[in-house]
Parts: structure tokens; C-alpha cells; sequence
């Protein structure tokens, strides 16, 4: 069973990871600032943390953008030196003692944030909010974008490159992991699916039980046999009327008062170790307000409440 984290307000730690070279619309570097600007530490505070602002990790880049490989994976290397110094970074954070808050940056960042935090659990569980399963491979994805990519990657499936980030493979087990929100799943994805017994929730089933019953299930799945668990939530999870910032937008996903229920229900319970935000892309949005609506999750998700 997950221990608690919010218990005793403690010290969060922002880094931020200005990496838009996962896919290939751009625009999506510049989500840590959108975040930032929208007030991110601010809200932290006002909740009563310490909030110790770390900066960005340094991305690199390619001579030339979007570029695949021999085996179907764009912008391999600099995506692998980003996740890299991400999983340092992390791993220096919890061994602080701090909680990690990181700031996307396309959804390949999660590969690192995974690589610092699996290692300091026996068995960590993982929330994947989105609304894709991002468990392609460069055998079975159909754009050879890496940030389709990070779950199978946390499973230890996919170039070794990849999967071998911070030493050590797998970061997750299949059984520990729940997808929310999915409605858009590439064939590949739903074989391994299917082989791995992964839990997923799509947006049928939101529907058709309710964001509370479907959250129910997932917390309960997600804390029976881990010490920890990772939240990792897509903006693009939410219907794009709400967030229509993002790089990869479905229509028919979460509203926004959906997702602040499953925050909210988040912390009640308290079991959310380390986090990350992704795909906030200011280029695509309107008025910050994919950037604001993810700020608003991070004040649910830490405990805010209307009353």
C-alpha cells in the first residue's frame, strides 16, 4: 500500500524539459514557461509548499529535425542525452527526499522522469492520463515519433537505447500500470495490450461509469501491491474544447471539471509520489489556456479545494 505524501507538506521540486524532438510539431519546448507563466509556483505556495524551482534541462539539437533512423525512431540520440541528465535530475530530487514535479515538453520526457524514480521503489505503480497508450515501438509506430513511445519504453519493450535510460530495465510491471482516458490506440499498442493484461480505461468507460467509479478502480488497482506511485498526465487527455494546446489533439476526451475530479480524488487519497505534465504547446494554444488548465490540475492534484 502506497505511503502518503501530502501527510506533512514537504518540498516540491520543478524541472522543467523544454523537449519538443519526441514528435514534430514544434512549439511544445516551450511548455515549462507556459506553465510557469500561468502561475504554476504561485499555486504551489499558496497550498503551503516549499517550492525549490530547479530550471530546464538542457536539450540538444539535431543538425537536422525529425529525422529517422534505421529503426523507425526520429531523433534518437539527443532524445536519449535528454533523458538521461531528466533521470539524474529526478533521482537527485527524491533522494532529497523532495517530491518531483516535471514540466513537459512532449511526452518522450516521461522516459527519463520513470528512469529517476522507479529505482528508489520496490513496486511502483503508474497512472498514465492520456488519450493514447504511448506503448509503440519503432517495429509497430506509424510516425516514428518517440513520444508514442515512453510506456512500452518504462516496460523494458523497444530499442535498448531507450529502454536501458538510468542503467536499468524494466522501470514498471504491466500490472502496476493504469491508462485513463484512452481513445486513440494504434494496432500494435492494442496487442500488447491485450499480451501485457494492461488495465485501461477509455473514454467508454468514463462514459459509461463515471470519472468517480472509473478512478475508484484505478486507485484501487494502482495501490495493491506498490509503494509509490507515478502520475503521468497528457494535456491531451482532455477533450481539445479545454485544452487546445496540444500537439495531438482527440476530439471526445475529459472535460476539464472530469479531470479536476480525478485530481481531487488523487489527493484525498494521497498517493501520487512523482509527476509530470506534458505536450502544453503555447504555439497551438489559445491564450494560455492549455497552460492554465494544467495549472489548475496541479492545484487540484496537490490539494486545493473550493472550500
Amino acid at each position: 500500500m502506497v505511503k502518503g505524501w501530502q501527510t506533512v507538506k514537504k518540498k516540491v521540486s520543478i524541472i522543467g524539459v523544454p523537449m519538443d524532438l519526441g514528435q514534430t510539431r514544434r512549439g511544445v519546448d516551450m511548455g515549462p514557461s507556459a506553465m510557469r507563466y500561468a502561475g504554476v509556483i504561485q499555486r504551489l505556495e499558496s497550498l503551503g509548499y516549499e517550492v525549490d524551482d530547479r530550471g530546464d534541462v538542457e536539450i540538444g539539437r539535431p543538425g537536422k529535425l525529425d529525422v529517422k533512423n534505421e529503426k523507425n525512431l526520429k531523433d534518437l540520440d539527443e532524445v536519449v542525452k535528454a533523458n538521461e541528465s531528466l533521470g539524474n535530475a529526478v533521482s537527485k530530487v527524491v533522494e532529497e527526499g523532495n517530491f518531483p514535479l516535471v514540466l513537459g515538453g512532449d511526452h518522450s520526457i516521461a522516459i527519463g522522469s520513470l528512469a529517476g524514480v522507479a529505482n528508489k521503489y520496490e513496486n511502483l505503480g503508474v497512472i498514465w492520463y492520456d488519450a493514447h497508450g504511448d506503448l509503440n515501438t519503432g517495429d509497430t509506430s506509424p510516425s516514428g515519433n518517440i513520444h508514442g513511445m515512453p510506456l512500452a519504453v518504462c516496460l523494458g519493450i523497444g530499442d535498448s537505447s531507450l529502454t536501458q535510460i538510468g542503467g536499468y530495465a524494466p522501470k514498471i510491471k504491466s500490472e502496476n500500470i493504469v491508462i485513463v482516458g484512452a481513445r486513440s490506440l494504434d494496432e500494435g499498442e492494442k496487442e500488447l495490450i491485450r499480451e501485457k493484461g494492461i488495465k485501461v480505461f477509455t473514454m467508454h468507460e468514463i462514459d459509461r461509469l463515471g470519472m468517480t467509479n472509473v478512478m475508484e478502480e484505478a486507485i484501487a488497482h494502482v495501490t495493491k501491491k506498490t509503494d509509490g506511485v507515478h502520475l503521468s498526465l497528457d494535456l491531451d487527455a482532455l477533450d481539445p474544447h479545454d485544452a487546445p494546446g496540444v500537439g495531438t489533439p482527440v476530439i471526445g476526451g475529459t472535460t476539464y471539471r472530469e479531470a479536476h475530479l480525478a485530481m481531487e480524488m488523487l489527493a484525498e487519497r494521497d498517493i501520487i509520489t512523482s509527476t509530470e505534465f506534458v505536450e502544453v504547446n503555447p504555439i497551438l494554444d489559445n491564450k494560455n489556456q492549455t497552460a492554465e488548465a494544467a495549472v489548475g490540475l496541479i492545484g487540484s492534484l496537490f490539494g486545493e479545494k473550493l472550500l
